[in-house]
């Protein structure tokens, strides 16, 4: 026998959280607020790492030759700046979701949602990570040179340049592992709605 208001699985808006059908209240809470200060300090992270490198120059003149260092002069950087621009904003669009969820209180999340976010959060992740790997290989050949291939360091002659994108790379680690955190916590969101209480929380 199914108790009066209980919800059936499928597509109508579930939340299965354990043998008793919920987690306790302050749980929730911290769970939510969790969400939020790690989603938010993802986006304002990654603005700051991109302001960084698209502000980042430096002028040197060579022989009578100006050369102006930027971070376009590297496709790992862009790629750092692409990535983190799209962090940001995907980081800003789910903070003010969590935010209007926490505002109107006890929304439901449904399983295809819960699944959409899920990705969206991995993949975004994993994004991220690539890019900052991708910058910090790069990074250390400006700083150290490498030797085998002929390939010459170059921060010993843009030092400032070199400093300020360092900044944004560690502003980017730091978004990177905000973002893998929002990974786990969409994770764990996602996967209570199996939890054992699956099939109803009503059900005798």
């Amino acid at each position: 026998m199914r108790r009066a208001g209980a919800v059936s699985p499928g597509n109508v808006p579930v939340c299965y959280y354990g043998p008793g059908g919920r987690v306790p209240a302050s749980l929730e809470r911290r769970v939510r607020a969790a969400e939020v200060l790690l989603r938010c300090a993802a986006c304002g992270l990654a603005v700051l790492a991109a302001a960084l490198l698209g502000a980042d120059r430096q002028t040197r003149v060579f022989f009578s030759i100006q050369k102006v260092a930027r971070y376009t002069d590297m496709q790992s950087l862009v790629l750092l700046v692409i990535a983190n621009g799209m962090a940001a904003c995907y980081s800003l669009i789910q903070c003010a979701r969590c935010l209007v969820s926490i505002i109107r209180g006890g929304v439901l999340l449904s399983r295809p949602l819960a699944w959409a976010i899920f990705s969206c959060d991995q993949v975004m992740a994993y994004i991220v990570i690539s890019a900052v790997a991708a910058a910090m290989e790069a990074a250390l050949i400006g700083k150290y040179g490498q030797p085998e291939f002929q390939w010459m360091k170059t921060c010993h002659l843009y030092k400032r340049f070199c400093a300020q994108a360092g900044g944004a790379v560690a502003c980017a680690i730091a978004a990177s592992a905000n973002m893998v955190g929002v990974a786990l916590l969409s994770t764990f969101n996602l996967f209570r709605l199996y939890g054992s209480g699956k099939g109803g929380a009503g059900d005798k």
